[in-house]
């Protein structure tokens, strides 16, 4: 089948976005999607572990050397202490236990990937005389774990509680304020090593770039901390180019510019360096939105369980009801001064949000799946875009 087959229209909200290449799974129903979902992440765990064997090695383990180091065991055992609060650096602790492999090396993994699918420059480099495993030089795997240091460091700095909006349902503030202390301590180490490793790669084009998205990164989380630090201020009143903007800043800016790091030390030159990036971005968009529709389509979401007010989804829906009727949606589902959940996500479900956000989802993974179309067929490649139909499959 021709890639002009495989292309759609999309809806018209997206406008001058263009055309979508829809995979012959994806099914059309909200129902479908609830249905699937476990032969979903199935199909995701089958595609990590497949690429995990042409990178040569698993990405769990990407940054064993640091999380064995006497300092970060020390961390651990202060982490412990923890145990029996309500102190969100625990899920971030199991989250790197349980969750690892299919969620927070997903970032070193596509760094590996992109560098095994551009291969060598041709041109004589520094890198180059480093010893070369499944393809990939050994300074690239240093900035596979760099950038995986840098991503766990923001999600260990994001546990950091605000104690002057705590209540007593949340425990004892000592326990919150030995928290914070510890996800400050364990954060910053890892960013510390980041740093150091980024020295000893000796590319001072590199240390911009990761330097930058590290930039990025702290400008997102800011602008989202200071949003909801805002009085009664429930959501933000954006559309979704405002969102997109924030998110590539949050979310996407550390793997578009690590694989145009990867790129940048094998010397390899703009054209490719861009290709990387674009890749990069567009695949991480993906991952974020997809993420964002989970508490809406999967099947056995807690009734309970709370989303983000600021996702896509709600977002979407937002732009398409208009400010004013979505406030009053907000108001009605508010019993006794709590959020009504539940009820609120019935109601977004009902509206355009959902359906929309699984276009934007895939409209990115095309972009990705565009960007790898210059380098040349490979085993790589191929990986690079199963992650792609993994992170835009809803079935």
């Amino acid at each position: 089948m021709s890639l002009r087959q495989l292309l759609i229209p999309l809806p018209c909200y997206l406008g001058p976005l263009g055309l979508l290449r829809r995979p012959l799974w994806f099914p059309s129903t909200v129902g479908s999607w609830r249905a699937q979902s476990s032969r979903s992440q199935s199909h995701w765990n089958q595609v990590v572990s497949e690429a995990e064997k042409i990178v040569g090695y698993p990405t769990s383990f990407m940054s064993l050397r640091c999380l064995l180091s006497d300092e970060l065991s020390n961390i651990a055992m202060q982490v412990r202490k923890l145990v029996g609060t309500q102190h969100p650096l625990l899920t971030t602790a199991r989250g790197f236990v349980h969750e690892s492999r299919h969620n927070l090396q997903l970032r070193g993994l596509v760094v590996l990937l992109i560098s095994k699918a551009a291969g060598p420059s041709g041109l004589d480099t520094a890198c180059q005389n480093d010893d070369m495993v499944s393809g990939i030089y050994s300074c690239q795997r240093s900035l596979a774990e760099i950038t995986e240091l840098i991503h766990t460091a923001l999600l260990v700095h994001r546990g950091i509680v605000n104690l002057n909006e705590l209540q007593s349902s949340d425990g004892p503030l000592k326990d919150m304020q030995f928290g914070n202390k510890i996800a400050i301590l364990s954060g910053d180490f890892l960013l510390a090593n980041a740093c150091n490793g980024l020295a000893l790669l000796q590319n001072s084009k590199v240390v911009e770039l990761l330097a930058s998205a590290l930039m990025d990164l702290v400008q997102g989380v800011y602008h989202e901390n200071s949003t909801s630090a805002k009085e009664k201020a429930i959501t933000d009143d954006i559309g979704i180019s405002t969102w997109k903007e924030q998110t590539f800043l949050s979310h996407c800016a550390l793997l578009a510019k690590s694989c145009q790091a990867a790129m940048e030390l094998a010397r390899h030159g703009a054209e490719v360096q861009g290709t990387a990036f674009r890749y990069g971005k567009h695949v991480a968009m993906s991952h974020k939105i997809h993420s964002d529709l989970q508490p809406f389509i999967k099947e056995k979401a807690s009734e309970s369980a709370t989303f983000n007010l600021n996702s896509a989804p709600v977002v979407l829906h937002q732009e398409f009801l208009g400010r004013d009727l979505w406030m009053k949606q907000i108001r009605e589902a508010q019993e006794k001064g709590r959020l009504d959940y539940a009820k609120l996500r019935e109601t977004i479900k009902a509206g355009k949000g959902v359906t929309s956000a699984i276009d934007l989802c895939r409209y990115h993974g095309n972009k990705a799946l565009a960007a790898l179309e210059s380098f040349p067929p490979s085993e790589a490649r191929s990986a690079l875009e199963n992650i792609v139909f993994a992170v835009t499959r809803f079935s």
